[in-house]
């Protein structure tokens, strides 16, 4: 691949065209490499793109080799004319994991391969886990997959979503890209740095005005969310992450720094033991919807237990710097971790 510098997070940061999508690594020296515990690969959600270096830094610091994708109409992979983050069938963006995820296995044959998601990057990665769970080679799926505050549901009554579903089906088919919703993003407001948060990002790609969801992509995410829902079979140990609180998304939202304000995090998580036979649940107090942006408490808290669950079930791979294994059996466990 013709890797060259990242022109938005610049040096050591290195992008690569991977047909529709962008990867994204944090480089590794040839000792690293050879002393590392797993290769990983960042998925990012809606209204979003990778610019997360703090993560980056984090697990590359704990001995993993850190990968992410812009999927395709989103973050670095946006051209000109299309509109940002709109497919019909989100098998299109798994398209681009499974791509960089080849690259990932190519390049690191002896790695177990994390695929770190987060939001509607959550549930593409989910389904793509379980459509490469039988698949070998570079074709397979990750060894590892943790989820971010994943959007397995919408938010909302059980009756709203019912009524509403047939209706945007309909509407989908003839005219799908009809905005259905668009307004501000609080959420993305409230992080950044210039309105009194803790982040940098290019907002023309992570936008505080929010994206317009139109109603191609709302059938497509809600078609994948009703598979979720009716059971899947992901063949590997699946980490299962949300904030322990929801609220509004509202600039007169006192609790926009510490509780979910896009997702219900009691809602997704429920369904959290139909993603497969071995999903561990994480619960984070004060955490927001993206959990490795949360303020320094509730991320330190998000960090060490992605990283000690990761150690735990990558200690018995036999290409792993300290071993892991996909474990066995049907389990569901969950932990809580204040800040």
């Amino acid at each position: 691949m013709a890797w060259r510098t990242d022109d938005l997070l610049g040096a050591p940061f290195e992008r690569a065209s991977l047909g529709p999508a962008t990867l994204v690594r944090l480089p590794s020296s040839p000792a690293e490499v050879a002393a590392a515990r797993a290769v990983v690969l960042h998925v990012h959600g809606y209204n979003d793109y990778f610019f997360q270096a703090h993560l980056a830094r984090e697990l590359a610091a704990a001995g993993y080799l850190f990968h992410a994708v812009d999927l395709r109409a989103a973050g670095r992979s946006l051209r000109p004319g299309e509109l940002p983050h709109y497919v019909t069938d989100l098998r299109e963006q798994a398209t681009d994991i499974a791509a960089a995820a080849a690259v990932l296995r190519t390049a690191f044959p002896h790695l177990p391969l994390v695929v770190h998601a987060h939001s509607t990057g959550g549930l593409t990665a989910s389904l793509w886990a379980h459509a490469h769970r039988h698949a070998t080679g570079t074709a397979a799926g990750p060894d590892a997959l943790v989820l971010n505050s994943p959007f397995l549901d919408l938010p909302g009554s059980a009756l709203a979503r019912a009524v509403g579903t047939p209706v945007l089906d309909r509407l989908a088919l003839v005219r799908p890209q009809t905005t259905l919703s668009h307004g501000p993003s609080w959420y993305a407001t409230a992080l950044l740095r210039a309105n009194g948060g803790a982040w940098d990002f290019d907002t023309a790609l992570k936008r505080p005005q929010g994206v317009p969801a139109r109603a191609g992509w709302l059938r497509a995410v809600r078609r994948a969310q009703a598979r979720v829902a009716s059971g899947l079979a992901i063949g590997c140990p699946v980490l299962f992450a949300a904030s322990t609180a929801s609220s509004h998304d509202g600039p007169d939202n006192p609790l926009v720094g510490s509780t979910d304000t896009v997702l219900d995090a009691d809602q997704i998580t429920a369904l959290a033991p139909r993603l497969g036979r071995d999903v561990t649940v994480l619960r984070i107090a004060g955490g927001v919807h993206d959990l490795s942006l949360s303020a320094d408490g509730p991320r330190r808290a998000y960090l060490d237990g992605m990283l000690d669950w990761l150690a735990a079930h990558l200690s018995a791979h036999p290409g792993a710097g300290t071993g892991a294994g996909t474990g066995a059996g049907s389990r569901t466990a969950t932990e809580e971790r204040p800040a």
